[in-house]
């Protein structure tokens, strides 16, 4: 469907198909008449952004990045095409242009010389030329270029058309990275062979200056920046270094977290031993009490008790002093000096013991010499154990005090470490940018510049000509252009073009679909379609007339049209003529063409021509149509066709259409569908109390299903006997016959 669509649209816009094409492709192809030839050249370059070896290379962990190798492809295309490296290219060509005096093939040809002749006068030539010295003229050359007044420089460096000026050179010049290499294809295109290849070269050598120069501009700020901010942390680190260090010099510390577990050891160990002496004291101060309570219970020792309790406080005085002096790191003759002291209270105290057992050395007091011994030793550890409980107590409270002081000392030196370790951390990340940006600046400076792989070539032979590729093109698009506006005439158009269009637009199915018939021939495609149509037709009429059984008799068959010349009459006369084949008596009713028509039957059909008068849309019978010399009797057929005008010009006979058993609605292809005809169907089905039966006429293409000769063998011999020769019209003679044409 979709072919055939195409074809039918090709065929009907024929004309557009070949108009078009032809004008577009004859206005190029005049066009170009007098096309120029062209020269090409090429050149490859490397870049090695993606293979190629570096010094970063070698660095671990080191991974392409295609992100950033894509974009420096275009970074070297952006500045291939910029405007100050065209402007650089044409400038370097113009300035040894100048240096010619004469053309020459190899450096620039008869034409382009004589043009370059013409566009600088001889004497501003001579004003820019020095012996040898072509920066000299190259010089001049930028200086007249931007110069605020016109001059042949200027003009001839702003011409389009000129082979030195940026437009025309960037119009010309065509660079493409090939796939996804490292290589860089570039050609440039012109009228000169000589200036083609001399362009392309120039272009490649300032492309290297110009990105190189780039490249090494981007990486020294970056050096230089590591550079400064690296001194500046490296400072910050030394001076948060030196903090620290002078803080632990002066503290006499050299970490707190050691020293403050080494301090807990110490005094828990402390604590220990001072509960232990405690203990110890407790124990021997009780035996003492006890003792003293025995040995108080003999009154001829108490003055001698009082002495040696007396000497015993000074014996552990001594000790108490002589402890102290070595925890304090006193000097030695000061400990031999208490240690002394200590002996001479002994020597006394064993003394005064040694009295008292002579006086309590009696028979009666023997036991109490040991009594004495125990008592002695208990005085002696009470004595020891109080001189260490001292020492150990005062050694308590001075770490105490020391662990007061140590917590905020802790806290500063934590700080001082913490600034010390952001300042080496943010000095080796500098260290590690700075390093970075150095290879990179070493890897432009050691291969920075693109390498050339095909230097460009003099193009000895012309471009193919141009001239019938961009005939064809244009007339390719006069035809895309035909064929859009074939479409938009489509799209615009509200006809009904297809069977297709005809059901969505009215809402209901087709009932026949009829081709056109220019000649009955029972061998043609379109007759036997018409002869299978016609029996379809006849058999959907006579459907929908058995379902009516409370219908008026004789039926009323009404075949309408909403426009006018849509086929009804060719209709009409295929019916009657099927019906009169079956042996039916049939009545026509049709409007009257001329004056000449009048009533006459043959055949079994009555054809009754009636005239449209002002009282058409109250008429109430069929017989009501005609005039008294035409009456006839209804009751005489079995079938009345009546075929009334078109809606657009008549009004709609309520009355028929409501007598009528079943209408039809003749519709022919690429008739108009718009809001009124839609608004004329509506009413005309709301009139009619009955069904509406959709023909479609003069249907081309598959939409028209014809039978075989041998499928409609029988009815042929039937249909041949009203195949006469004689045309068809509207208000048709006797001898007309329905399959010769279709009435317009």
């Amino acid at each position: 469907m979709l072919f055939q669509g195409i074809g039918q649209l090709l065929k009907q816009h024929l004309i557009w198909f070949i108009v078009f094409p032809c004008l577009a492709g004859g206005a190029v192809f005049y066009l170009m008449r007098n096309e120029a030839k062209t020269y090409k050249t090429k050149a490859t370059l490397y870049t090695g952004l993606t293979s190629g070896y570096s010094l970063r290379s070698t660095q671990e962990g080191f991974q392409t990045d295609y992100s950033g190798v894509s974009n420096a492809f275009d970074n070297i295309l952006t500045t291939l095409n910029s405007n100050q490296t065209l402007h650089n290219v044409g400038a370097t060509m113009l300035s040894q242009h100048l240096q010619l005096t004469k053309p020459t093939p190899q450096q620039l040809s008869v034409t382009s010389f004589q043009k370059l002749q013409q566009a600088i006068p001889a004497g501003l030539r001579q004003s820019l030329l020095k012996a040898g010295d072509l920066a000299y003229t190259r010089s001049r050359i930028d200086s007249l270029a931007q110069s605020q007044t016109n001059n042949p420089i200027r003009d001839l460096m702003q011409d389009a058309d000129s082979d030195y000026s940026p437009e025309h050179i960037g119009k010309k010049l065509k660079a493409n990275r090939r796939s996804a290499s490292d290589m860089l294809d570039l050609e440039y295109e012109g009228d000169d062979p000589a200036v083609t290849q001399q362009t392309l070269a120039l272009a490649i050598k300032e492309l290297n200056e110009r990105y190189t120069s780039l490249k090494s501009g981007e990486a020294n700020p970056v050096v230089t920046y590591y550079e400064t901010k690296t001194k500046e942390s490296k400072k910050r680190l030394d001076d948060a270094e030196s903090k620290l260090r002078a803080f632990n010099v002066q503290h006499n510390v050299l970490n707190f977290e050691d020293e403050l577990k080494t301090r807990s050891t110490t005094r828990e160990a402390l604590v220990a031993e001072y509960s232990d002496e405690v203990m110890r004291n407790q124990a021997a101060k009780a035996a003492m009490s006890a003792l003293n309570q025995r040995m108080t219970q003999g009154g001829s020792l108490l003055k001698i008790s009082t002495a040696l309790t007396d000497k015993q406080a000074e014996l552990t005085a001594a000790e108490t002093q002589l402890i102290n002096a070595r925890t304090n790191a006193q000097p030695q003759p000061v400990l031999d000096r208490y240690q002394a002291k200590i002996d001479q209270a002994s020597t006394e105290l064993k003394q005064i013991a040694q009295n008292y057992y002579a006086a309590d050395n009696t028979s009666e007091s023997v036991p109490k010499l040991k009594l004495i011994d125990e008592w002695l030793a208990k005085v002696l550890e009470y004595e020891e154990s109080g001189a260490r409980m001292a020492v150990v107590k005062k050694r308590l409270d001075e770490y105490q005090k020391e662990s007061t002081a140590f917590t905020p000392l802790e806290s500063e030196q934590r700080q001082l470490t913490r600034d010390m370790t952001v300042a080496e951390k943010d000095y080796l990340g500098l260290v590690q940018s700075l390093n970075q940006a150095t290879t990179h600046r070493q890897d432009i400076a050691i291969d920075g510049s693109l390498s050339v792989l095909d230097s460009p070539g003099f193009p000895f032979s012309p471009q193919p000509a141009k001239r019938m590729m961009f005939t064809v093109i244009a007339a390719g698009a006069g035809f895309v252009i035909a064929l859009l506006l074939a479409a938009l005439r489509i799209w615009a158009d509200k006809r009904i073009n297809s069977l297709e269009q005809a059901e969505q637009r009215i809402g209901t199915s087709v009932t026949a679909v009829f081709p056109t018939v220019k000649k009955f021939a029972i061998n043609s495609r379109s007759s036997r379609a018409a002869i299978s149509m016609f029996e379809q037709l006849g058999n959907a009429i006579n459907i929908e007339i058995e379902q009516q059984r409370t219908a008026a008799h004789p039926p009323l068959v009404t075949l309408f049209s909403l426009r006018a010349k849509q086929g009804k009459t060719w209709f009409a006369h295929g019916l009657v003529r099927l019906y009169a084949e079956s042996g039916e008596h049939v009545a026509y009713l049709y409007p009257r063409v001329t004056d000449t028509d009048k009533k006459f039957e043959q055949d079994g059909i009555a054809f009754f021509p009636y005239d449209l008068h002002a009282n058409f849309m109250n008429v109430r019978e069929p017989g009501d149509l005609l005039t008294s010399e035409d009456t006839m009797a209804m009751s005489g057929f079995e079938k009345i066709i009546l075929e009334i005008p078109a809606l657009v010009g008549s009004p709609i006979p309520l009355h028929l259409v409501n007598r009528s058993a079943v209408s039809i609605l003749i519709l022919t292809v690429h008739t108009l569908w718009g809001r009124r005809d839609k608004q004329l169907f509506d009413l005309y089905t709301k009139a009619a109390k009955h069904p509406v039966l959709i023909t479609l006429n003069k249907v081309q293409g598959s939409d028209t299903d014809a039978p075989t000769v041998v499928d409609i063998e029988q009815g042929v011999v039937r249909t041949k006997r009203y195949s006469e020769p004689n045309e068809v019209t509207s208000g048709a003679s006797p001898n007309a016959t329905a399959f010769d044409r279709q009435a317009k």
